[in-house]
């Protein structure tokens, strides 16, 4: 019997990722690009972690610095290996990293450009396992097979190239060779946000009965949160390089405390037509990563910002049991979540938005 892992798989701690903007003939640094500005989060053994928001909020990038497929420009992740020993990925070089890699894998957005057009399936899915030095001839095939298998592929495919798949098909490829080398975490970036509905569903399906049967730990990004709340255990909320609300995938969709969480959550389409629901239309234009605004970044799309969201920042914190939020005003505001079935608070009414000349006074 195998004892269950302590601690959590993956701790990241204050990560940034910052961009320079050079000018001039010197090549002047003259801002920054902020993608990333302190995020920290965690990751339990056997979880999804959905990571959601805007596009151009970050999240991407946070994958890829996890990964180490960009180097953070400051920040901690730790990773717990089998073994029970934590390593600093973002300090690793060489061949620590590397044979680390073997341990954490990506399934990337675009079934289309993410595969080889001119390698069949057997390189494709069997590139790492080569590379790797991990399977050859017979035994190269052999695993192939099975992984193809593994994903909803017949074995005999392997002799085609990607043009004769369809999307989802394609995805399944993707999947097939993020598992050849038996990984234990894998970053899902937008993994199912280029594919037709229907075929979401069976990709997303497929993902959860890998994880029961492999025991797979996701980091699952995504911009849709229907699809986030379909797979994953807890949900984090980015927006312009921060986390502002992190909680249980319940409990975060019927009690959001963020302003930014409650109006992407009015945008999820409602099943059930006898739920209607005000659609919340955040003014202005999401901010600009190099010229972040002063205090909360979210306030000039707030409505419920009063002065000191300009000038303060808030800070991640825990307002109840393992649900975070960044917001000044957390305690105080009502705010409208999605209706759960079994959960009496998930019906709590959205208080009336003050108009920005009350809230200020």
């Amino acid at each position: 019997m195998t004892m269950p892992e302590a601690g959590p798989l993956l701790q990241v701690t204050d990560l940034v990722k910052h961009y320079p903007i050079r000018k001039g003939l010197l090549r002047k640094e003259v801002a920054r690009v902020r993608a990333v500005d302190g995020v920290s989060f965690h990751v339990n053994p056997g979880e999804t972690l959905g990571l959601v928001g805007e596009s151009g909020c970050g999240k991407t990038t946070t994958g890829r610095c996890v990964l180490r497929a960009v180097d953070p420009t400051s920040g901690r992740v730790l990773y717990r290996r089998a073994d029970g020993e934590q390593v600093d990925l973002a300090t690793l070089e060489g061949a620590a990293l590397r044979h680390l890699r073997r341990e954490i894998q990506m399934v990337f957005q675009d079934p289309y450009s993410s595969l080889n057009p001119r390698m069949n399936l057997l390189d494709i899915v069997g590139e790492y396992l080569v590379v790797n030095h991990m399977a050859h001839g017979a035994k190269l095939k052999d695993r192939v097979a099975e992984l193809l298998t593994q994903v909803g592929l017949r074995p005999e495919y392997m002799t085609r190239y990607p043009h004769a798949f369809s999307g989802g098909e394609r995805q399944r490829i993707g999947i097939a060779r993020a598992l050849s080398l038996n990984p234990r975490f894998i970053v899902a970036d937008e993994a199912v946000s280029a594919l037709d509905v229907s075929v979401q569903a069976q990709i997303l399906n497929l993902l959860q009965e890998l994880q029961g049967k492999l025991g797979l730990t996701f980091l699952f990004i995504a911009h849709d949160l229907s699809v986030v709340e379909h797979i994953s255990n807890r949900v984090a909320v980015m927006y312009v390089g921060k986390i502002v609300e992190m909680a249980a995938t319940q409990r975060l969709f019927s009690l959001p405390r963020h302003p930014y969480t409650e109006a992407l959550l009015s945008a999820v389409p409602k099943p059930d037509p006898r739920l209607k629901r005000q659609r919340i239309i955040l003014s202005g234009e999401v901010a600009d990563a190099s010229r972040v605004p002063s205090g909360c970044y979210f306030h000039p799309r707030c409505q419920y910002a009063v002065d000191r969201c300009r000038t303060e920042a808030p800070v991640l914190r825990e307002i109840s049991p393992d649900h975070l939020v960044s917001c000044h005003r957390a305690e105080e505001l009502v705010l409208a979540g999605i209706p759960v079935e079994g959960d009496p608070n998930s019906m709590l009414p959205a208080a009336p938005p003050p108009r920005k000349d009350q809230a200020s006074a």
